[in-house]
């Protein structure tokens, strides 16, 4: 029988058998720092201009994860594969060392012992909880092979970065590029402070809600509905944030959803046609009478009444109103939502928000003056 092993032409390599890469891959590490590769890399290259990467940073808070692995290889190879292509190609690395995650978790360890500390210490406790990680990462990081500027990254805690920062905010203001406006955020009553929307996790939860009588004494409204009598109309609203009626500056309807005059109960409601029956149900109403129909673009610039303060509330249009639960009219607080902001910046409506840092309504804010918006 043929030996027909003898007949292979094999490759001759040196490779052994065995990877053992949790021991050969630090030596390549090793051997890629003693001999400076990244230094060497960008310096063989850079026929065809530079490339520079600035890193979007990692948070400075625990270890690293799947993510932040795939999102440092995939950047690592990007800057190699452009050095390969003659460009001399940095890497630099940074971390953002502000936030919420880093000061709760420095609170969490203070416990009551925060509350008797001046706020500079506890924001040294915050550099340093930060600077605890960086080093940490760093070296993950490393050991992942990723080639940078490990020993010069960029930190937004670092004096020159922040100084960079006021200086190019400060050259915005002075070519008159910032305004000063008001604009609803995610906010934190318990921390005082502001979130990023990727930090706000929601859990099932059920509102309270409420249907509520908006007064609409627009005279205009006979014009619309013949038989309509502005004396005792309204329109009807459905909220599941109670807490933000104080704030309301408008009435927002589908400008294509088809709305109904009804006689109920001795006073005449305008709400969504297809929202009647379930409504009627839910109020009570045995058999109301629907006096006239139009459009959401029809009733707008009508004006309503805020049910509690002296102040109009205007019809406005929002292509964000659904049929799905409700009245078909929704509660407007610009002070409150991205949709309702966005009807308060195209009908020009205050953008109201009375509260202060720890979620309570102002002294001037009537009936509700202290507050929390739980309460």
């Amino acid at each position: 029988m043929s030996d027909y092993k003898k007949t292979l032409n094999l490759p001759q390599t040196a490779f052994p058998m065995k990877a053992n890469l949790a021991q050969r891959e630090p030596e390549t590490l090793r051997k890629w720092d003693q001999i400076h590769a990244r230094e060497v890399m960008v310096d063989a290259s850079g026929s065809r201009g530079v490339y520079v990467l600035h890193d979007g940073p990692p948070y400075a808070n625990g270890h690293i994860h799947m993510g932040t692995a795939l999102n440092k290889i995939l950047k690592d190879i990007v800057v190699k594969s452009r050095n390969m292509q003659g460009l001399a190609a940095r890497y630099v690395p940074g971390w953002d060392c502000h936030g919420l995650p880093i000061e709760h978790k420095v609170e969490q360890e203070l416990k009551e012992k925060k509350k008797e500390l001046p706020a500079h210490v506890v924001r040294k406790l915050c550099r340093d909880y930060a600077a605890k990680w960086i080093d940490v990462q760093r070296k993950e990081f490393k050991r992942l092979g990723v080639l940078g500027d490990w020993d010069d990254p960029y930190m937004s805690m670092k004096p020159a970065y922040e100084a960079a920062t006021a200086r190019e905010l400060a050259d915005f203001v002075e070519k008159g590029n910032v305004i000063r406006a008001k604009k609803p955020i995610y906010w934190c009553c318990s921390c005082h402070t502001a979130l990023a929307e990727a930090e706000v996790e929601y859990y099932d939860h059920t509102s309270p809600s409420i249907y509520v009588r908006f007064p609409l004494p627009d005279a205009g409204l006979n014009k619309i509905f013949p038989q309509a009598d502005p004396s005792r109309a309204s329109v009807v609203i459905w909220t599941t944030t109670p807490w933000t009626l104080p704030d309301n500056m408008a009435v927002c309807l589908h400008p294509e959803f088809a709305y109904v005059l009804v006689e109920a109960a001795g006073a005449q409601y305008l709400l969504a046609e297809e929202r009647l029956a379930s409504c009627a149900a839910l109020f009570g109403w045995s058999a109301p009478e629907i006096l006239g129909r139009a459009t959401g673009a029809q009733l707008e610039g009508l004006t309503a009444r805020h049910p509690f303060y002296d102040r109009p509330s205007p019809l406005t249009l929002g292509l964000h109103v659904t049929l799905d639960t409700g009245s078909g009219c929704v509660h407007t607080a610009p002070g409150h939502g991205r949709e309702d902001y966005e009807v308060g910046l195209k009908y020009g409506l205050d953008i109201y928000s009375p509260l202060d840092d720890a979620g309570r309504f102002l002294p001037a804010v009537e009936f509700f003056a202290g507050l929390t918006v739980t309460e």
